[in-house]
């Protein structure tokens, strides 16, 4: 379970204080597919980011089964890093390394033996349909296909949370569809917890069972995601659901 609690983010620029998140409050579940979604510039890459330990928070906590992680430091927070599996929304590919290489790429800063090594590449691969790309390079690859490696990758070291940024963005609309199958085959075989952060409805609608809607650095509207979908109360959910009167 994941539990953000009134988290805030301020930064402090040469032009003043600019409030990213403001006292934010949600509970994930285990195994939950979860997504947060709103409009450019409304806070999700700073919640992203804080989410997966890049940013700390100016105040409040992120609880990983009970277990405030947003304010560790050294060996701890590398620890707590393994348990978050991040997909960034350019893929962040090493262009020089093979497919095999970027997904071992993480493993081999760990102490997995070689051939242990391998051997979870080759699992990874074979789950994301993959096996046969191993000695490909990115550039070889189409863009479903880097998504693909950028998910392998980032389930690398087991996490217990895989963080999905704009994860079909810049994919068509059948690539999109396979990808968000994968990470749904991805989420039942893994029992893995998955976050979306992304402003695509279709995204939301056909793969979160629970979601977020955030406006103006805060939550506006959460729960299941029929219900918001069927009845929503804010706004802005209105507006993104295109319901706004």
């Amino acid at each position: 379970m994941i539990e953000i609690k009134n988290l805030s983010k301020i930064f402090n620029t040469k032009s003043g204080q600019v409030v990213a998140l403001k006292n934010v409050s949600a509970t994930i579940e285990n195994g939950d597919i979860f997504g947060i979604m709103g409009m450019s510039g409304a806070g999700k890459s700073t919640l992203l980011r804080c989410l997966c330990l890049l940013e700390q928070p100016t105040e409040g906590q992120i609880l990983l089964d009970g277990k405030d992680v947003a304010h560790l430091k050294g060996k701890e927070l590398l620890a707590a890093h393994r348990q978050m599996g991040v997909v960034f929304q350019g893929y962040n590919l090493l262009m020089q390394k093979t497919v095999a290489e970027n997904v071992a790429f993480p493993l081999k800063l760990t102490a997995y033996d070689k051939v242990a090594v391998q051997k979870r590449v080759a699992e990874l691969l074979e789950l994301v349909g993959l096996a046969d790309k191993a000695e490909s390079y990115p550039s070889q690859l189409s863009g479903g296909q880097k998504q693909r490696v950028a998910l392998a990758r980032a389930l690398a070291s087991n996490p217990q949370v895989l963080l999905c940024d704009e994860p079909t963005s810049a994919l068509d609309p059948l690539t999109t569809k396979s990808v968000l199958e994968l990470l749904k085959d991805i989420n039942k075989k893994l029992g893995v917890t998955i976050i979306i952060i992304t402003h695509e409805l279709s995204v939301v609608k056909s793969i979160c069972n629970r979601m977020v809607v955030i406006d103006n650095s805060q939550f506006v509207e959460q729960g299941s995601t029929q219900a918001i979908f069927e009845n929503p109360q804010s706004s802005m959910a209105r507006l993104l659901l295109g319901k706004e009167d």
